[in-house]
């Protein structure tokens, strides 16, 4: 007896199964001749769907979204000469850490090449170092020694097109910090010169047109 309700209690089951995955089945052909009607002419989208697809391309390709294929630097200038940054803080050799970082971004990151001499150069870059700082991140509590230190440069910077003599890049200030850790063989040196390649980043994102 015991058998032979198990059994149907499982004919049951699986009867109210293949009802419900019948019914599914159903919705689910609804929804698709829903979006499609059959006519002479083939498969057509209903109306509703219609508007949702022409909005999404309207949205997407019919209005411009900010994407250009134009430079994202000026096109009126072919290169630039790099002066020396001055350095006044009481750090010595960041000068030439910037410099150098700031040139070799440029050739990367911009359609401009780095030239040697002024008189042949479309534009001029040249700024200075304000300041170059040290400060603590986190000390060991056991001897107060200063686990992780940070370095952080500021710099102002210009840039003008020979030409016209506009200035491009107006006494803009830069910041750029960086970390280290002499437990892991790090130095003011290696975090200045990380600091000083960031700060040759933003200055290159600052040659850009504005938006």
């Amino acid at each position: 007896m015991a058998s032979r309700r198990l059994k149907t209690e499982n004919s049951k089951f699986e009867t109210r199964n293949s009802k419900r995955a019948a019914v599914r089945r159903r919705h689910f052909l609804l929804w698709i001749f829903g979006l499609l009607r059959i006519s002479s002419f083939g498969f057509r989208i209903s109306a509703v769907p219609a508007v949702s697809c022409f909005a999404l391309l309207a949205d997407g390709c019919g209005v411009s979204t900010g994407y250009t294929n134009t430079s994202l630097f000026p096109s009126d200038v072919n290169n630039v000469y790099l002066e020396m940054f001055d350095n006044r803080s009481f750090r010595r050799g960041i000068e030439f850490t910037l410099s150098d970082a700031l040139a070799k971004r440029i050739e990367v990151d911009t359609p401009y090449k780095i030239v040697s001499s002024r008189d042949r150069a479309d534009s001029v870059m040249s700024g200075q170092v304000v300041t170059a700082g040290e400060s603590i991140l986190t000390i060991e509590r056991d001897i107060g020694r200063a686990l992780e230190k940070e370095v952080v440069l500021t710099a102002v910077v210009n840039w003008k097109d020979m030409k016209n003599g506009k200035l491009m890049i107006n006494s803009r200030t830069v910041t750029a910090a960086a970390s280290y850790s002499e437990f892991q063989g790090q130095d003011f040196a290696y975090a200045s010169a990380v600091a000083a390649n960031k700060l040759a980043q933003d200055i290159v994102q600052l040659m850009e047109n504005p938006w």
